[in-house]
């Protein structure tokens, strides 16, 4: 059975993530999504943990009525050494044949390991883009409109907004204690 692997940051999963999942199931029978960075939170550019992370995509997922049986939701910190960080991700995933990523050095990475890389085709990439969503948090701004609604719900059950803006502000930051 084929296998593709979704990876990225999701600092929010929003819709846009949600729209390449079901892209992605209509070809291959399961997939694993991935949630990348998993030890780097309570940062401006990451400021949910990897458990918050895994949280979100699985309710809007299973709130979006996909059949969960089919996928698999993970996480995995970075390493320093990059020419080992393929043969590390796959030591920690089940078995994938082709992966999705946004970011360039992943990319590369895998696509030197022997892996088949594909792009992500993400719809309106200006508007549904964690940072921009980050930062209407910051601002006041609608930004509940561009995640699936079980990701607003959590992201206030954590008081995401209110931590962001703390963080923001460089009091989490352990280098200015």
């Amino acid at each position: 059975m084929r296998r593709a692997l979704l990876m990225g940051r999701f600092q929010p999963f929003h819709l846009g993530h949600l729209q390449v999942v079901r892209d992605i199931l209509e070809e291959f029978p399961q997939l694993i999504v991935a949630v990348g960075s998993a030890t780097f939170n309570y940062l401006e550019k990451s400021p949910f943990t990897a458990g918050e992370r895994i949280w979100m995509i699985h309710e809007a997922l299973a709130e979006s009525g996909l059949d969960m049986s089919r996928i698999y939701i993970t996480a995995y910190p970075n390493i320093e050494n990059n020419a080992a960080w393929a043969a590390h991700l796959k030591s920690l995933l089940p078995p994938f044949h082709v992966a999705f990523t946004g970011n360039a050095l992943p990319h590369i990475l895998l696509k030197e390991a022997g892996i088949e890389v594909r792009p992500l085709e993400m719809i309106n990439r200006e508007l549904y883009c964690a940072s921009e969503i980050r930062r209407r948090m910051l601002e006041g701004e609608d930004w509940e409109s561009l995640v699936p609604p079980a990701v607003a719900r959590i992201i206030k059950e954590i008081k995401g907004v209110e931590r962001l803006k703390f963080i923001v502000r460089g009091e989490s930051d352990p280098l200015h204690w």
